[in-house]
């Protein structure tokens, strides 16, 4: 189990920028049952541990005093510009009670259909929210990518063998992964011409033809 060493924090609102200049982060910690506490912690060793145990794994919160409180990692604040973390927010919790979370998910492996038929990986999930006891929630959810030996050949949740103790929000026919088609120049030459206008697609006597219109959704990222 992750330990990371902290200490009360008396220095409250704008103040704060001082801490994270010399290198430290403001934290706050809460749960059922216990009374707020204000803390700062390095901004290093926070790093060191969040990329070792993500949000699903428990870490002791050890303070100047020698109190230890079991904890998970419940929100973290960062800066849209520099991607510093500005505030980080610890939960107590009770090795009783069952929590919910967001496990993320590693893919591992290569999925032969990509060497084989020139194939396309498609990754449609990044993590799986579940509830569980804390001591049964794993760190991360693994998926192999090698049963994809074929193209349209899928990997579901229903394929993942998660444990009877944990229970899943989605449905166990939900696609985590997939190998489709590799796109030929038509359709490609359809989806990158502008709305409205047709792309150019030779055939085999040198006339042309007009593919319909494809119309693309936009993406949005927060």
């Amino acid at each position: 189990m992750a330990e990371l060493k902290v200490q009360i924090r008396n220095i409250l609102g704008k103040k704060t920028k001082t801490l994270r200049e010399k290198g430290f982060i403001p934290a706050e910690l809460y749960g059922h049952g216990v009374k707020n506490l204000h803390l700062t912690l390095s901004a290093k060793e926070f790093q060191k541990v969040f990329k070792e145990a993500g949000e699903s794994a428990i870490v002791n919160l050890k303070t100047e005093n020698n109190e230890t409180f079991q904890v998970m990692i419940h929100d973290i604040k960062t800066d849209s510009l520099s991607g510093k973390i500005l505030n980080v927010d610890f939960y107590q919790i009770k090795m009783s009670e069952k929590i919910r979370v967001h496990i993320p998910i590693e893919f591992i492996g290569e999925a032969p259909a990509i060497k084989t038929f020139g194939g396309i990986l498609v990754k449609t999930l990044k993590e799986i929210e579940v509830e569980a006891l804390p001591q049964d929630l794993p760190q991360h959810i693994q998926v192999d990518l090698i049963s994809l030996d074929e193209i349209k050949k899928s990997i579901s949740v229903k394929d993942l063998g998660i444990s009877d103790k944990i229970k899943i929000f989605i449905s166990p026919e939900t696609i985590i992964a997939t190998v489709s088609e590799t796109k030929t120049e038509e359709e490609t030459a359809e989806e990158t011409a502008p709305a409205g206008a047709a792309a150019e697609v030779p055939t085999s006597s040198g006339a042309k033809e007009q593919p319909a219109t494809v119309l693309k959704k936009a993406s949005s990222a927060q």
